[in-house]
């Protein structure tokens, strides 16, 4: 929560000047000097020859020479694991030779086998396979060289974003390319059925976890320590992702905390002195799943991980992805975060083979550390022309003309590099070629026909296809590269449609709205816990740097050359308020008292169908299963749905009055469109 506070303490940035804020929200630009194509010397050198190198990667200097097999054996001789399984005896009058004949298969079941003839055998396919679907790989050489020294000083944790399925081949196969050594990584029980495949990644690295523990004690205790064990030892780097699962919207998910909460332990326990956790950002020209991603957000099951889907998506294989580019951010120090945070006096109260029940302060803490790690994954995310072509596309579907276009897109450019955007424009070519190349690349989503750019939503033979309507699939694609400007336009476009909502223009007032605007949207992006003013100043701050508004001591005022900003920042996230808008609408309209979330995701799909093929609205992206169950989850919050579990299983009931209040609140009776607050 943020600090209680008189009115006039919210607001350090009320002066006239943004100076007071400068150096608290001026980012620093990346120097597109540090990054290396690694493919460069991959196409001049044979693939065998570097599959076959000589690698003897850096380790930590702590490191307890073992085995895959070591760390089994290690796990189930571990005072945690004897003293669970005594207690579990106890509970449920299960022998002891029992429990650990479980806990045997539990391990047989989760481990790795890591071995180099099969970290061999990737380097070479995967080199080929990336030399074929993408022009280039392109890494920031001094973020390896931190990584480097960091991997030699204490155990690291490597936390990268989840864009694709490509991510974890990709890290493992840039490690192995810089000699540095291939990490051990979270994978989901999913890839195990996929027969051969996952035998190869599990002697690649990968150990396997369960999607729920379902309250099962002893798995968690056994895999608990399994990934301790590793990383006491400074086995290899610890690999996983903080979202849990890919991001089918582009946009960055709310972090899970429970391999975050087993990593730190090491630390708090004193069995390490420290540990490093090293944000990565992963960005897609365009990614691979794409057309895949847009029929699981319209309600198409996931197709299940099988050896015969992998030989399907050969295909691939004969498209063109463009670029990757991968930032390695700054090792993190555990110890540094905690400092003056964090006491680890509570854990030397016990034995440290005792689990503890999480204290609020340590949750706190947890949280807090998982959502900085995913900021800073975010700053460093890249953002490609596309992004920015497609945005000013969707506020002018279906068609625009092509030299309309490129000065629209310059001018977001030029906004996106003025609010600390990482932006990707081959600065020695003309605007009008590097439109084109990225309409090229997009060709199934764009068109350039006779100098005008049309979105294609519309498949020729027919509307529908697989059962879903073709329209829907392209927009929502389009969305989800849309969604990437998010990132760093979300604060700044929280205070425009403030602006736009608050009847007058006192900075109070702005505040009001943009503190309920962040708290229904924080399921959508990512905010730091009790940090509202900060994010409010540091929209404002960027909105006065663009010249779109100028403050007061008292108000926020809009100047004529912010007209055209703030129009764009409101049409960039009124998808987004039309959408809880509409689902408020289907609560309303929703005649069972009690629902689940599968019966509630079916009839929101098919409410809002309706209402798009009425005509009453044009807002594809309420199509979204993942704004749906964001909204679901949100109302649930501020109290407009109840929840509650009966028979081990969420019942959702919709509270009208709150419900209708929220609508109220969301509309402010002022239709969204041109801003309306006051002009200079």
């Amino acid at each position: 929560m943020d600090a209680p506070g008189s009115s006039s303490s919210y607001f350090s940035v009320g002066s006239s000047s943004s100076g007071a804020v400068v150096l608290l929200h001026a980012k620093e630009l990346k120097n597109w000097d540090d990054f290396e194509d690694i493919l460069e010397e991959r196409r001049h050198v044979s693939d065998l020859k570097f599959a076959m190198k000589c690698y003897t990667p850096l380790v930590y200097k702590g490191i307890t020479p073992c085995k895959p097999s070591d760390i089994k054996c290690s796990v189930l001789s571990s005072e945690e694991i004897h003293y669970v399984i005594k207690q579990l005896s106890r509970e449920s009058l299960q022998s002891v030779d029992v429990l650990r004949e479980e806990a045997c298969e539990i391990l047989d079941e989760m481990s790795h086998k890591l071995r180099l003839g099969v970290i061999r055998f990737f380097a070479f396919a995967l080199s080929k396979i990336f030399k074929q679907i993408f022009s280039k790989v392109c890494v920031n050489e001094e973020g390896i060289q931190k990584l480097q020294r960091a991997i030699q000083e204490h155990p690291v944790v490597l936390l990268p974003s989840h864009r694709s399925y490509i991510d974890f081949l990709m890290l493992s196969f840039l490690l192995y390319n810089y000699d540095l050594p291939v990490p051990v990584i979270a994978a989901g029980m999913d890839f195990l059925g996929m027969r051969v495949v996952g035998e190869l990644l599990r002697m690649s690295g990968a150990f396997f976890m369960r999607r729920t523990f379902g309250g099962n004690k002893l798995y968690w205790a056994v895999f608990s320590e399994y990934v301790k064990t590793m990383l006491r030892n400074g086995y290899a780097p610890v690999e996983f992702f903080l979202e849990g699962t890919r991001s089918r919207s582009a946009k960055t998910l709310t972090p899970k905390f429970g391999l975050l909460n087993i990593v730190m332990e090491p630390f708090f326990k004193r069995e390490v002195f420290d540990t490093y956790l090293v944000p990565i950002s992963i960005s897609y020209d365009k990614i691979l799943e794409e057309t895949l991603y847009a029929y699981e957000l319209l309600g198409v099951p996931k197709p299940k991980e099988s050896t015969t889907g992998l030989l399907k998506a050969r295909k691939i294989l004969s498209e063109n992805f463009g670029s990757i580019h991968v930032y390695f951010g700054d090792p993190v120090s555990l110890r540094s975060l905690a400092a003056g945070r964090m006491s680890r006096s509570p854990y030397n109260l016990v034995p440290r083979y005792i689990p503890q029940k999480q204290s609020e302060d340590m949750h706190a803490f947890v949280t807090e550390v998982a959502y900085k790690m995913q900021l800073l994954q975010i700053e460093n995310l890249v953002l490609s022309p596309w992004s920015l072509a497609v945005a000013v596309l969707l506020q002018n579907r279906p068609s625009m003309d092509f030299d309309a276009l490129v000065e629209k897109t310059l001018w977001l450019k030029g906004l996106a590099q003025a609010f600390g955007g990482f932006l990707l424009w081959p600065d020695n070519e003309p605007a009008e070629e590097v439109v084109q190349s990225s309409i090229l690349l997009h060709s199934n989503l764009a068109s350039l026909v006779r100098d005008q750019v049309i979105l294609n939503v519309d498949s020729g033979d027919s509307e529908v296809v697989d059962g879903l309507i073709f329209q829907h699939i392209t927009l929502l694609m389009c969305s989800a590269y849309r969604n990437q400007l998010l990132n760093i336009f979300v604060r700044p476009s929280l205070v425009a449609v403030a602006l736009q909502m608050t009847p007058g223009f006192r900075k109070e007032d702005v505040y009001s709205c943009f503190r309920f605007l962040r708290d229904m949207f924080s399921d959508e992006f990512i905010f730091l816990p009790g940090s509202t003013l900060r994010d409010f100043e540091e929209g404002c701050y960027l909105l006065c740097k663009s010249e779109t508004i100028q403050m007061t001591l008292r108000d926020i005022l809009v100047t004529e050359k912010g007209n055209a900003v703030l129009e764009f920042l409101v049409g960039l996230f009124k998808p987004f308020v039309e959408c809880y808008q509409i689902i408020c609408k289907y609560l309303l309209y929703e005649e069972e008292e009690r629902f689940t979330e599968k019966q509630y995701l079916a009839a929101v799909r098919k409410f809002t169908g309706q209402l798009l093929d009425q005509g009453a609205s044009q807002c594809y992206d309420v199509l979204s299963s993942d704004v749906q169950k964001n909204a679901l989850a949100a109302f649930v919050r501020l109290g407009v749905v109840e929840k509650k579990k009966i028979n081990n299983e969420n019942i959702f009931s919709v509270n009208e009055p709150a419900t209708t209040k929220l609508q109220d609140m969301l509309s402010c009776k002022t239709p969204i469109g041109k801003p309306t607050a006051a002009r200079l």
